[in-house]
């Protein structure tokens, strides 16, 4: 694929002992070191890997590439690779992608009206796609995380300040989230898309809404205080968007929030790809119109060369994963998400190497 086109090859480097090393050490003081602390905001996890896919699957079920290219035209960029230089780890596997998706909301209703224009990403997801473009592979990585991360986007691994991962991204912008990441799982990251989920509404109405299982019923935290009623209910953009943001009144908290973000993005994946959107030149118009509005990307990311290599992903072949973990502790007077060490390497060494079909079928449940 065209994206890694322009960026020079690494030389490989020794594998560290475990993912993300040196940042699961007990904290040595404060790791914002007296920096204003990050308003955490609601999750978006499973949300960016379906966007990501359902481009690709949309654009590839069509034989329109001179419209692709226009659409590829149309997104956004952004030098998210920036400085980034010796420590980065070798692309290991040919023909495998690694493609770091990025949330962020510019409409999300938590954030106060003098921070609307802010950089706020704070969701990371790893997608894998294996050599054979067959399947992909989710990953998400817990925005409260306990990493270390590098003081600049040149600096080595381990010198940083140990702070939650979703911290990177006010440090330095993209590419230090990309470098943190890429210390954390020593996975060779090709690609990069950031994701607008401000921009899910327009996606979600241009299908004509979605039908979802709520697993209870429950009032909205955020106005107009929505009522979702238990059962099969069928949602707008507006309402999907207003219950994938809902934690409180759930007994696992982001863990359910994730679950139903992975139930509402197989919904609009299926709904995009079976419901006459892509027979419909109007609706596919509104749709990829809508979606590539929400998406920025690095420089060298090529729609139309991903809708060729990876057409054959659907939502029955997406795995969704989270990062190992322990759960939260209380680090530093922090709540933070602490990496199962052990789990986390097996599973990241299976990404570089390309061999998540083996590690899903010793950790995967059918």
């Amino acid at each position: 694929m065209s994206q890694t086109t322009g960026r020079a090859a690494v030389p490989p480097r020794e594998p560290r002992a475990y993912p993300g090393g040196p940042q699961q050490m007990p904290p040595r003081g404060n790791p914002y070191s007296g920096k204003k602390k990050l308003r955490p905001r609601w999750g978006r996890i499973a949300l960016l890997g379906g966007l990501a896919v359902l481009i690709i699957a949309v654009i590839a079920g069509i034989s329109l590439y001179g419209y692709a290219n226009s659409l590829d035209d149309d997104l956004k960029r952004t030098d998210a690779f920036s400085k980034l230089t010796g420590d980065r780890p070798a692309k290991a596997v040919k023909g495998a992608q690694n493609i770091l998706l990025v949330g962020s909301d510019s409409r999300d209703p938590d954030t106060k009206d003098d921070e609307a224009n802010a950089w706020r990403a704070d969701t990371l997801m790893l997608m894998h796609v294996p050599a054979d473009h067959k399947s992909a592979q989710l990953i998400s990585i817990p925005r409260d995380l306990w990493v270390v991360v590098p003081k600049s986007n040149s600096a080595e691994c381990s010198d940083g300040s140990r702070a939650k991962i979703n911290a990177s991204f006010a440090f330095g912008g993209l590419p230090r989230a990309v470098h943190t990441v890429e210390c954390l799982t020593d996975v060779h990251i090709d690609s990069v898309m950031a994701i607008d989920f401000g921009g899910f509404k327009e996606v979600t109405d241009a299908v004509g809404g979605v039908d979802l299982k709520v697993d209870k019923t429950i009032t909205s935290i955020h106005k107009p205080h929505r009522v979702f009623t238990k059962g099969m209910m069928h949602m707008n953009g507006e309402q999907a968007l207003d219950w994938v943001r809902q934690r409180y009144q759930f007994p696992r908290g982001d863990f359910d929030r994730q679950r139903h973000q992975q139930e509402f993005l197989k919904a609009l994946m299926e709904k995009a790809t079976t419901s006459g959107t892509i027979t419909n030149p109007a609706k596919l118009n509104a749709f990829l119109k809508a979606v590539t509005a929400a998406v920025t990307v690095d420089n060298d990311f090529s729609l139309t060369d991903a809708a060729v290599e990876f057409r054959d992903i659907r939502g029955d072949n997406l795995t969704f994963i989270t990062s190992p973990n322990k759960g939260s502790e209380t680090i530093s007077g922090q709540s933070v998400v602490v990496s199962d060490r052990e789990k986390a390497l097996a599973l990241y060494q299976a990404v570089a190497g390309d061999k998540m079909t083996e590690w899903m079928s010793a950790n995967v449940k059918k």
